[in-house]
Order: C-alpha cells, then sequence, then structure tokens
C-alpha cells in the first residue's frame, strides 16, 4: 500500500489531523481526541489497525515510554511528491509564489478547551464531581476498560471540560502522591462564596483539608476529592464584582 492509499480512509486522515495538532500522544489521548474532534467512535482495536497502516507507510512512527506506546507524525514520505507537484505548478514555472502572509494566514490565538484530572476511579469521580460538587457530564465514552469522561460546569456547559483521566502511569501516581503529601491542591475551582460553599459541602460529608482562609483580595479552601486529589475552591472579590455588573446589564 502507497501512502495515497492510506489516506484515503478518512479515519487515517483524522488520525494524521490530530498527531500533527499534537505529537506524541497515547493510544488512549488519541482515541479520545478522534471522539472529540471527530465523533468517531472507534474501539481502540480498529484504530490501532489504522496505526498499522500509517506505520507500514511511513507516515507514524511510535516510541514506548514505560506501559505507553507514543505515536509520532513523520511526514517525510509525502514530501517527494509535494516537491514534484510544486515544481510543476504554474506558479513555479512562470511567477513567484503567493505572499508569506496568504501562505501563513494571521493566527488567532489559543484557547483551552481540556483540563486534565488525573482520578484513582473514573466512576467514583464521575458520581462524586456530578452528584456532590454538581458538575455535568459532557462526553462519556468507552475506551477499552477506560472512558472518554469529560465535565462541565452548570453555569457553562459549553466553556473548558474537565477531564477524568485514569491515573495509570506511576509518574503519574508519584506525581500525585507529592502533591497531597504537601497539601498542594490539583486544581482550583471558582465559587461565589467560600464559605457558604464550605457549610454546604461539609453537610454532604466532604472532607476539608483547609477551613476557608482569606489572603487579601481572595479566600480559599481545601478538600479531598475521594479519587486521589486535594481541590481547592477559591473567590477573588473582582469575581462578585464582575457578575454583578453583568447581571445589571442583563436587567438594565
Amino acid at each position: 500500500m502507497d501512502v495515497f492509499s492510506a489516506l484515503s480512509d478518512p479515519t487515517r486522515r483524522a488520525i494524521v489531523d490530530e498527531l500533527q495538532a499534537k505529537d506524541g500522544q497515547s493510544l488512549f489521548e488519541l482515541c479520545a481526541r478522534l471522539v472529540t474532534n471527530h465523533a468517531l467512535t472507534s474501539t481502540r482495536q480498529a484504530v490501532s489497525q489504522h496505526l498499522e497502516v500509517l506505520e507500514r507507510v511511513g507516515l507514524v512512527t511510535s516510541r514506548r515510554e514505560g506501559r505507553y506506546k507514543l505515536l509520532f507524525l513523520d511526514t517525510s514520505p509525502l514530501r517527494p511528491v509535494i516537491d514534484r507537484w510544486l515544481e510543476q505548478t504554474p506558479e513555479r514555472r512562470s511567477g513567484p509564489a503567493e505572499s508569506r502572509e496568504e501562505l501563513n494566514p494571521r493566527r488567532t490565538g489559543m484557547r483551552v478547551t481540556w483540563v486534565t484530572l488525573f482520578v484513582d476511579d473514573q466512576e467514583r469521580a464521575r458520581r462524586f464531581y456530578t452528584e456532590t460538587l454538581g458538575f455535568l457530564v459532557k462526553h462519556d465514552v468507552p475506551l477499552g476498560a477506560d472512558r472518554w469522561l469529560t465535565l462541565v460546569s452548570a453555569t457553562d456547559r459549553d466553556g473548558v471540560e474537565l477531564v477524568l483521566e485514569p491515573a495509570a502511569h506511576p509518574a503519574v501516581t508519584r506525581f500525585r502522591a507529592a502533591l497531597a503529601a504537601d497539601g498542594i491542591p490539583a486544581h482550583s475551582f471558582a465559587v461565589d462564596d467560600v464559605d457558604s460553599e464550605y457549610e454546604h459541602l461539609r453537610s454532604l460529608g466532604v472532607h476539608f483539608t483547609q477551613r476557608p482562609a482569606v489572603m487579601g483580595a481572595t479566600t480559599t479552601a481545601v478538600f479531598d476529592d475521594t479519587c486521589g486529589n486535594l481541590i481547592q475552591i477559591h473567590h477573588h472579590v473582582d469575581q462578585r464584582s464582575a457578575h454583578t455588573h453583568r447581571e445589571r446589564g442583563e436587567h438594565a
């Protein structure tokens, strides 16, 4: 099979797109990105078969690091054909190429779409974060023994997604243990009132490792999420004023 036959399949083209966007992905992460960005719910076995085709033609290479095999895109097999085509274009034969501005449109910047939280148990984490903290499930797609499981805030359903990812890698396990031992939160979530949220969560049985503490213009508290992480809630005085201004604007 040649390069262009390998790329004739839409799933394989999507795999190339995702590896071009982020090189060095694990199979789990690649499957998750295929679900989220392309609505492709292929099994890991099916994705592995597509990867074997891409590896045979040299477009994908892999390297094992610990328990994980990381995947990398190699576009060198495409270059000879592209160069040959470019040499044959009318622009190359009779006139100057397009301007750099036309070839490289102005960048529009980046935005955060996912934030990963490593958890001991995905199902226990889902229950805690939805039933106790009030998050909503955005994606819940089986990926073999694990799931692509993301949550969003009930007040921002199209906002940043919190990815509940299995904490299986030894490096992740050591990192999380070190954070917890030193009392360092893995994430911090904004709330309107730390004191009232503290009382509400305590009434639901949530264990806090730090009571509400005022530090200048910011109030924080820290709790155990039952899944191996300490989570901080915080409120800054500007949050309340900005929220109030928005409400006044809406009712004006």
